[in-house]
C-alpha cells in the first residue's frame, strides 16, 4: 500500500531501529508524513565506493542489537525532547551493505524546515557516535578496517 500525505502516519515505534534486511527508503518517507509537519527532511547515509583513497567492495555491520534498538529509541526519545518534532525515526542495517545500498536512514518532520534539518543532524550524530553498532570496510585488494563510523567533525 502506497500512503499519502493524507494518510494516517505510522507510529514511529512500528519501525525497527536495525535491519539485517535493505532498507526500504521509500517506504520509510511514506510513514513519515503528518498533517501538521510542514517539512520532512531525509538522511540516507549510503555505501560509496572509495574511502580515504581505497576503494571500498562493501561494509559489514555488527551491533549489539538489544543495546543498540534502546540507545536509538533514547536518541529519538531526546530529539522529541530538544526539538519541536511530529515525527522522528532513525533505522540501521547490520550484516553486508553493498556499494550503493542504504546503510542509514534519518527522517525527521516538523512544522518547520529549520527544526526537522537540525533534528536530523542530531539524531544522525548521536547514532554514529553513540549506538552500539560497529562497521568494517572491505576494500578491493583484499584488506578490511573496522571503525570510522564518524566523519562529524
Amino acid at each position: 500500500m502506497i500512503l499519502s500525505a493524507y494518510s494516517h502516519p505510522v507510529a514511529e515505534a512500528e519501525v525497527p531501529e536495525l535491519s539485517a534486511m535493505p532498507l526500504d527508503v521509500v517506504a520509510l518517507l511514506a510513514q513519515a508524513h503528518h498533517p501538521r509537519a510542514g517539512a520532512v527532511v531525509l538522511f540516507s547515509g549510503e555505501v560509496r565506493n572509495h574511502n580515504n583513497g581505497m576503494d571500498v567492495d562493501y561494509l559489514e555491520y555488527e551491533a549489539h542489537k538489544a543495546m543498540a534498538a534502546k540507545m536509538i529509541k533514547q536518541i529519538i526519545a531526546d530529539a522529541h525532547d530538544k526539538f519541536p518534532l511530529n515525527i522522528a525515526v532513525a533505522q540501521h542495517r547490520t550484516g553486508k551493505v553493498i556499494v550503493g545500498e542504504t546503510a542509514v536512514v534519518v527522517i525527521t518532520a516538523s512544522a518547520h524546515r529549520s527544526e526537522a534539518y537540525a533534528a536530523n543532524q542530531y539524531i544522525i550524530d548521536r547514532i554514529k557516535h553513540e549506538a552500539t553498532i560497529w562497521k568494517c570496510e572491505y576494500f578491493s585488494d583484499g584488506t578490511k578496517q573496522w571503525g570510522g563510523n564518524c566523519s562529524c567533525h
